[in-house]
């Protein structure tokens, strides 16, 4: 059974840093694609970052890019979001989600079609 648990979140001011995790059990396939999404209120979904086959490429949204950062600790069966320089518009809620998939691009586009797992997020406040 696959879960996927986030932590991490919480309130910061802008121009703060935060860690997210994401520890994947029963969850660990050649072709796996594990992506954080993020949603605020009144707005829809959004990719942020994913990382497809244990590392072997990565991808961040151009929100995000130079950032955010995406990482995998394949031991550890955990995915991480790394985020600098927060901003206001960052505020929203932040989900784990997992899928497999033999094409990469999908992975990087957050094609969500490929995302057959989710966690049940953790809250991102960001405060100017």
């Amino acid at each position: 059974q696959v879960q996927l648990v986030e932590s991490g979140g919480g309130s910061v001011q802008a121009g703060g840093s935060l860690r997210l995790s994401c520890a994947a059990s029963g969850f660990n396939d050649r072709n796996s694609c594990i992506a954080w999404f993020r949603q605020a209120p009144g707005k829809e979904r959004e990719g942020v970052a994913s990382v497809y086959n244990g590392g072997a490429n990565w991808a961040h949204a151009d929100s995000v890019q130079g950032r955010f950062t995406i990482s995998q600790d394949n031991a550890r069966n955990t995915v991480y979001l790394q985020m600098n320089s927060l901003k206001p518009e960052d505020t929203a809620m932040y989900y784990c989600a997992a899928g497999r998939t033999r094409n990469g691009g999908t992975c990087n586009a957050f094609n969500p079609k490929i995302f057959d797992y989710w966690g049940h997020g953790t809250q991102v406040t960001v405060s100017s």
